[in-house]
């Protein structure tokens, strides 16, 4: 991406484009239903709720990690929305390319909340609700639970990504001389 990001300058917008899937992933993972799920459908559990198959549903919001782990997810999705619009400004004009570190020292902060909630989430679940004493169920995390990884995993390229810009702002620009890879016999 280095290669093709620093050679031609519509490929800069890559970038924004990877923030802007991270927030659709993240979108997903705020509101999605499938954070785990039991093999029987016995159970089906959010970030901010435990359904039964009896249909009785339960809120995480009652328990102080169910708080916390909400609250580190979407304080990093509004870190994440406020990086995307900083990004559009930061790659449009010479002077602005001084806030490309701050905008990836941003995302590896969105990246670091997240990674807190998605650990958070199944550790303090599994011991709430006592999961591995149901041994004849297996407790799945699926497709909610993933968006959420997969978030953190383009928000941690990004940040490194941005982070490197600013080393090559020569080539962002076009000011800088052609490199050639040819040597003479």
């Amino acid at each position: 991406m280095l290669g093709c990001g620093l050679a031609c300058g519509r490929c800069r917008w890559i970038l924004p484009l990877l923030l802007f899937c991270a927030i659709v992933f993240d979108i997903i993972a705020l509101a999605g239903r499938g954070w785990l799920k039991s093999d029987n459908d016995s159970q089906e559990s959010s970030l901010w709720s435990r359904c039964t198959s009896a249909g009785t549903c339960d809120s995480l919001m009652e328990y102080e990690w169910g708080k916390a782990a909400a609250a580190m997810l979407f304080c990093g999705f509004i870190i994440l929305v406020i990086c995307f619009i900083l990004s559009f400004f930061a790659l449009c004009g010479s002077q602005m390319l001084v806030f490309l570190r701050m905008i990836g020292g941003l995302l590896a902060l969105a990246a670091v909340f997240q990674i807190i909630c998605l650990i958070i989430y199944p550790v303090k679940y599994n011991q709430t609700f006592q999961l591995s004493e149901n041994t004849g169920v297996t407790y799945i995390y699926t497709w909610a639970y993933g968006f959420g990884w997969a978030a953190t995993i383009i928000l941690t390229g990004c940040a490194f990504f941005f982070c490197c810009l600013p080393n090559y702002a020569d080539d962002l620009l076009g000011n800088a001389k052609p490199r050639y890879f040819y040597t003479s016999p």
